[in-house]
């Protein structure tokens, strides 16, 4: 349904309801609208019928001065073959024989040119060198899935240390330190405390604890 389609509607329900109430105020009001408005949707309705309810097209209004398609076709096709020259140029080339006489001033064939976007030498050039936007980069493979493999528990064990920070009734920092044992996912923790970074005691003292 178009929008043209919901207020013909709109304005049929309006009427339908004037005629229900008895009441072209108290439709208006329930429907939001002036009364000027209804009496004047009235009047086109008595006159020509309910068709005159929809919406008519609007249509954008005809200039007289405006350029004609077959001189604006003429005026790009010359700038594209031309991309150096500019509107003085194109319009004297214009004006010869050969191009059909066309009579267009120089502003006139500025303004063709800036209503396609072609008002720059750049832009003309890169028109015609068929300038486009860089290519997509080709996606990148995945990596591959990385995985520790052993044979027997205990031949290969990760250790790891977390920051957990400053908690309540501690001097220090809070850090974790832990041991993974690869083949069986078997771990070990410990929690320590140290002014400010991690120490490598702790991590050797786990490490004689799992061994």
């Amino acid at each position: 349904m178009t929008q043209g389609d919901v207020l013909y509607r709109f304005r049929l329900r309006t009427m339908a309801l004037a005629e229900e109430l008895g009441n072209v105020r108290a439709a208006c009001r329930v429907m939001g609208i002036h009364p000027s408005t209804f009496y004047r949707w009235k009047k086109q309705v008595d006159r020509f019928g309910l068709e005159m309810l929809r919406p008519r097209e609007r249509r954008l209004p005809r200039m007289p001065n405006a350029t004609p398609k077959l001189v604006e076709r003429q005026v790009l096709g010359f700038a594209l073959a031309n991309p150096g020259v500019g509107p003085a140029r194109i319009s004297a080339e214009l004006r010869r024989e050969k191009w059909g006489g066309i009579r267009l001033s120089p502003s006139g064939v500025y303004r063709v040119l800036r209503r396609h976007g072609l008002n720059t030498r750049a832009r003309r050039l890169a028109l015609v060198a068929g300038y486009a936007a860089p290519p997509e980069p080709e996606p990148r493979p995945a990596p591959p899935v990385r995985h520790l493999r052993v044979e027997t528990p205990g031949e290969l064990v990760q250790f790891d240390c977390f920051r957990i920070g400053r908690l309540a009734g501690t001097k220090g920092v809070v850090w974790q330190y832990t041991a993974i044992d690869v083949g069986s996912a078997y771990a070990w923790a410990e929690i320590h405390t140290t002014p400010h970074n991690p120490s490598h005691g702790f991590t050797s003292r786990l490490a004689r604890r799992v061994a």
